[in-house]
Order: C-alpha cells, then structure tokens, then sequence
C-alpha cells in the first residue's frame, strides 16, 4: 500500500527535458511524467511507503538529476475521483 503519494512540479533548464524526462521515468517511486504547458516545465505522480522514504527519494534522486532548477511538491491528502470513478482513497 502506498503511503504517500505526491505530484512533484518541475523547472527545467531550457533544452533538457527530454533527458530530465527520461531519468525521472526510470525511477520506481515515479509512476507518472508529463511534459506540461505553463509555469512548470515536467509534472510527475510519486508514489512512496512513508514520508521519510519521500524526502529520500527527493534527495538521492530526484535533486540529484542534471537539469532539474528546482521542485515544487504536492501531497496528496484525499482522492474524490480516480480514473474517472468516484473514490474514497
């Protein structure tokens, strides 16, 4: 079961992003990459045990990739709607 799940923003350096792309897809936290339009350049779903494994994961990997400005995180705190069904995760 996962313990906590986090949707992670990212600023990227102009002209990594498929490589910064690539590198967090290889990551078993990361579920989910998006290359979005706006203010973020990537978003991406994690899915960890616990809070301490996620502060782990953001500084022995995620920080950790070449490209990556900075991360702004989200934690999930309660799902009402998951792949277009109502839920009550």
């Amino acid at each position: 079961m996962v313990g906590v799940k986090a949707l992670i923003h990212l600023f990227v350096e102009p002209g990594r992003l498929e490589v910064v792309g690539e590198a967090l897809s290889k990551f078993e936290e990361v579920t989910d990459v998006f290359e979005v339009t706006g203010e973020y350049d990537i978003i991406i779903i994690v899915n960890t045990t616990d809070v301490t494994s996620f502060r782990k994961f953001i500084a022995d990997k995620l920080l950790t990739i070449p490209g990556i400005r900075s991360a702004v995180s989200s934690i999930v705190l309660h799902v009402y709607k998951k792949g277009g069904k109502v839920t009550y995760e």
